[in-house]
């Protein structure tokens, strides 16, 4: 009974953090109609939300050294014929448009179409960079970064809300290096993946490792066993619980996910680290290496949020919509005590918008009492 209790509490309290709910309450975003299963708008304050999170993370990431990218949004199909995605994540991938036809003046074809695809990663881009002219071990690791928007046709009965959607921005890495760099850049990888985390204010984690599907892998198993070695006391080193998700990894590479409990014990996979075997080889990535021969790099997928649309929500169910001063989209409302005193308050709050403040003036109509309860409910950390 007493687990049946806490179990009905639990589902209470989910219910009321939902981040859909809070999501129309608190005016952040929205799922219009018009636009489509999947596909949310943000509104002015969770723009301001999103905003934060993105600049807080571009700065971390400048201190990192990784470099900043940018791709479009489609592509011709050879891109993701040469990538594997259309064999392999075809049925994720919306469907194909055809551009650049030519007709007739009777409407037959006079130049036949290309198939192009909005994108469903980023990874083939960021190959095109590297390969774009050659490569010395010097510049080795390579770090490419890009708030890459990104479109999946999920199911219909899988979405939900922004946690899970059919268009969404990536903060996506992927870094280049040689096999003596891997050990280095995977170990401090998780530890600046892991500290990123715990400033958004998640810090109960645990570790997932998964490893090679006997069935279903490219590459060397000696690549495979190095890789899967080096990712292993990666995790070992941050001191956390460790979980084997054996078998569980793609077929191009081993992979770690952190696991990140929110406010009420829930559980939600955030990062990933991949290393990968099969992009590289694809790609026919190259770099000049010290003795002059021309060898393959090491490539490593990074998401950290995994999408900034489903972190934004993961944030709001932890938090319960009231986010902490630095990511509130109204940091302070300025309520006075009469009417008398409105011009008064409005200078100082022209002086904290001024400082770089998000404040607010309640110039309403309403009695100090109800501001007051309104800047409750719309959860503004200072009054």
């Amino acid at each position: 009974q007493d687990e049946l209790n806490a179990h009905l509490e639990l589902l209470a309290e989910a219910e009321k953090r939902d981040h859909r709910r809070l999501g129309t309450e608190l005016d952040l975003f929205s799922f219009p109609e018009e636009i489509g299963s999947g596909l949310a708008v943000f509104h002015p304050k969770g723009g301001i939300i999103r905003r934060a999170m993105e600049d807080y993370s571009r700065k971390r990431h400048e201190e990192e050294d990784y470099e900043f990218v940018y791709s479009p949004h489609l592509t011709k199909a050879a891109l993701f014929e040469k990538s594997g995605h259309l064999d392999w994540y075809s049925e994720g991938m919306y469907p194909p448009m055809i551009m650049d036809e030519e007709l007739h003046t009777d409407g037959t074809i006079k130049k036949p179409g290309q198939q192009y695809y909005m994108k469903p990663m980023n990874c083939p881009f960021h190959n095109l960079i590297f390969q774009a002219r050659q490569r010395s071990y010097r510049e080795l690791p390579l770090r490419l970064f890009e708030f890459g928007t990104v479109y999946r046709y999920e199911k219909s009965g899988v979405l939900h809300g922004i946690t899970r959607a059919r268009g969404f921005t990536q903060d996506d890495a992927h870094i280049y290096c040689t096999k003596e760099q891997m050990a280095d850049e995977l170990d401090s990888l998780l530890t600046f993946v892991l500290n990123l985390l715990r400033d958004y204010g998640l810090n109960d984690f645990y570790l997932e490792l998964s490893t090679k599907n006997p069935e279903k892998f490219v590459g060397e198993d000696s690549d495979w066993k190095e890789a899967t070695e080096t990712l292993r006391k990666a995790a070992v080193a941050q001191n956390l619980e460790l979980v084997l998700d054996e078998g569980g990894a793609a077929f191009y590479g081993p992979k770690i996910s952190v696991q990140a409990k929110d406010a009420i014990g829930r559980t939600w996979q955030m990062s990933t680290i991949q290393v990968d075997f099969q992009l590289p080889q694809r790609f026919e990535l190259e770099y000049s290496a010290a003795d002059g021969s021309r060898q393959r790099p090491v490539m490593i997928h990074r998401a950290l949020f995994g999408s900034i649309e489903r972190f934004f929500g993961v944030l709001t169910e932890h938090y319960s919509g009231a986010f902490p001063p630095w990511l509130a989209p109204v940091q302070a409302v300025g309520i006075p005590v009469a009417e008398a005193f409105a011009d008064y308050l409005a200078d100082v709050i022209a002086q904290m918008k001024k400082a770089g403040i998000r404040a607010e003036l309640d110039a309403s109509d309403d009695r100090m009492q109800k501001k007051v309860r309104n800047a409750q409910m719309q959860k503004v950390p200072f009054m």
